[in-house]
């Protein structure tokens, strides 16, 4: 976290200062005090993210009332437009009315491709979208959760609906090589990601 000059003498605790050559982290009010600092609290892991609660309080007080409600509109009226234009060629498990601002997919429509969710993921990556929330919720099996934002317009809906539509029909036409195959194009190709959730490289080390 970064503060101003003005704000630096209420920076909360704990803080880091620089300290003969060293930093040293500061935990105490009463070694803030000395060092000019009114420390207007101290902030803990349940208090979550400030900068993110700062953001989040910005956009809401720079749309008001009104703006909150079209954007919070739009991003529900985006995430159906996807619903309703991909749940003929891809399988939506909830098909019983509309959805809120996620439209949800399962792999039902991957079933004998021999393609699974992240291979269409990874596939998204060769053209240039960022990849869905996938495996979530856990209850759905091979979830696709995608959540477009309010922001989004209809023309770059519509590219990334021609993505998905191309990408079932190549799957169900059996290109399963060339899914398992992707990304083609990224700096690297398919890393083992369970491996590097389980066991993580923290340091990096000069070759």
């Amino acid at each position: 976290m970064v503060f101003s000059e003005r704000l630096a003498a209420y920076v909360p605790l704990p803080y880091v200062k620089q300290e003969g050559g060293r930093l040293v982290l500061v935990e105490d009010e009463s070694t803030a005090v000395k060092d000019g600092v009114k420390p207007f609290g101290r902030l803990r892991a349940f208090q979550g993210q400030m900068g993110m609660f700062t953001r989040a309080l910005t956009y809401m007080l720079s749309h008001g009332a009104d703006g909150l409600h079209q954007v919070s509109g739009d991003a529900v009226l985006n995430a159906n437009y996807i619903l309703a234009s991909l749940k003929d060629v891809m399988s939506a498990p909830f098909d019983n009315g509309p959805c809120m601002h996620e439209a949800l997919f399962d792999d039902r429509f991957l079933k004998d491709t021999g393609v699974t969710t992240l291979d269409i993921a990874k596939a998204l990556l060769d053209r240039g979208y960022h990849p869905m929330t996938m495996y979530f919720p856990l209850v759905v099996h091979g979830a696709f959760l995608i959540e477009p934002t309010e922001t989004e317009s209809k023309e770059t809906l519509d590219g990334f609906i021609a993505v998905l539509r191309e990408f079932a029909t190549r799957a169900k036409n059996g290109e399963k090589e060339f899914f398992q195959g992707s990304p083609y194009t990224t700096p690297r190709r398919r890393l083992d990601e369970t491996r590097a959730a389980r066991q993580p490289v923290l340091r990096w080390k000069k070759a």
